[in-house]
């Protein structure tokens, strides 16, 4: 099979990247412990000058951390992986990789000075190069027995040494996407990139390959940072997530920090699944909502309470699937309005007496049917509360 324009021109990248990877002048004391991909202020215009894409945005990652950016489509986060990997200019801020700035105002690394591998979208694989070939291709570098010994290490991580023989269209879709994963990992790169990595997958094969790369990466040591519009993808693979919002970071944490304690209404909206409930403030530790009163750390604008502020904002509470539980023997009732049967439980959407609606997590064992009244009760460690006028204040609370 021939060689094509478009293999000819990712052939020059991957030998460029790995023949000519320099090092740049550290910009701080490099005895100073720096995270291994270090981005600050960060603001990207449409061609340098026009609409901006990404604004003011920060964020570390750790050496052998993986990261993940999340957010709608036309957020950003593409942009900003470009960005990282050297495709595109930066209009302020800056990009560090390995201790070394690479991009900043009017001054942008090539693409195969960063030390960094891509894992692209349709894998990228020659089709005319056998497995182990295209593992080995941006090893031209090292000598014929080193570049073997590498190759067979890369088979192995990513559990292919069997298939080394075969050529792409001989293997399934999980595996292509393993052998794109050992070459971008064979020249041993600062920093590895990955823009929607299993979108051509169906959600099974997502799963398990997301658990399988986290495994290989760790493995491995490699910092990694990839983008995704899947939730569940970011939260089986990353160590920190990031929530993008029309150019900016809204906010980069933990998953769990992500889900059960959401910096921005934005965020707590977002990932997961939830409802808001108003709620009133009755003092610097009580805000009650209809299914009862809850107990937290009010935030100072708020702790005189509703009554005596006399604004009439309020407050919200976010109340997860989780944090409403189906009891028998409650007094409080709701109807089943909805359900979604997921295998192991169902999301029951609920109505309460006001008209308002909530969702609960139920084992498939109670299989309840629609226009059935069924008890709940409040489980409520983790919820959060966001002023009505979104201040961005975030309350969390504990059922009292």
């Amino acid at each position: 099979m021939a060689c094509g324009p478009r293999d000819s021109a990712l052939l020059a990248w991957i030998l460029d990247a790995n023949e000519n990877y320099m090092h740049l002048t550290y910009n701080r004391d490099m005895e100073q412990q720096r995270p291994q991909l270090l981005i600050e202020g960060l603001r990207i215009r449409y061609g340098g000058t026009g609409p901006t894409v990404v604004d003011g945005l920060t964020l570390a990652l750790g050496k052998g951390e993986i990261g993940c950016v999340v957010g709608s489509s036309g957020c950003g986060k593409t942009t900003l992986l470009r960005a990282v990997a050297g495709f595109i200019p930066v209009a302020s801020g800056t990009i560090e990789i390995d201790g070394l700035v690479v991009s900043g105002p009017n001054f942008t690394a090539a693409p195969e000075k960063r030390g960094v591998g891509l894992v692209f979208q349709d894998y990228a694989l020659f089709p005319h190069l056998r497995v182990d070939d295209n593992v080995g291709f941006g090893l031209r570098q090292l000598g014929t027995a080193e570049r073997r010994a590498r190759v067979d290490e890369m088979l192995d991580l990513v559990g292919l040494r069997r298939e080394a023989a075969r050529y792409p269209h001989e293997l399934s879709g999980g595996q292509q996407q393993r052998v794109a994963l050992a070459r971008a990992l064979a020249p041993r790169p600062a920093l590895l990139l990955m823009d929607e990595p299993f979108s051509s997958l169906d959600v099974e094969l997502r799963v398990r390959l997301g658990t399988e790369v986290r495994q290989i990466l760790k493995a491995s040591g490699t910092t990694a940072i990839l983008v995704t519009h899947d939730q569940q993808e970011a939260f089986a693979i990353a160590d920190r997530v990031g929530v993008m919002n029309a150019g900016r970071l809204e906010q980069w944490d933990r998953p769990y920090e992500l889900y059960h304690r959401p910096a921005t209404r934005y965020v707590a909206d977002f990932i997961g699944e939830g409802v808001f409930l108003p709620a009133r403030v009755l003092n610097p530790m009580n805000v009650e909502i209809e299914l009862g009163a809850l107990k937290g750390d009010v935030p100072l604008p708020c702790q005189q309470g509703c009554d005596t502020c006399g604004k009439g904002c309020h407050v919200e509470v976010l109340l997860r699937p989780d944090d409403v539980v189906h009891d028998d023997a409650s007094a409080l009732k709701a109807e089943v309005v909805r359900k979604t049967f997921r295998g192991g439980d169902f999301i029951y959407t609920l109505r309460l007496d006001s008209g308002r609606e909530v969702l609960a997590l139920v084992p498939s064992h109670h299989d309840h049917a629609v226009g059935e009244k069924i008890g709940i009760r409040l489980d409520a460690d983790h919820v959060i509360t966001f002023p009505t006028d979104d201040r961005r204040v975030r309350i969390p609370l504990k059922a009292a």
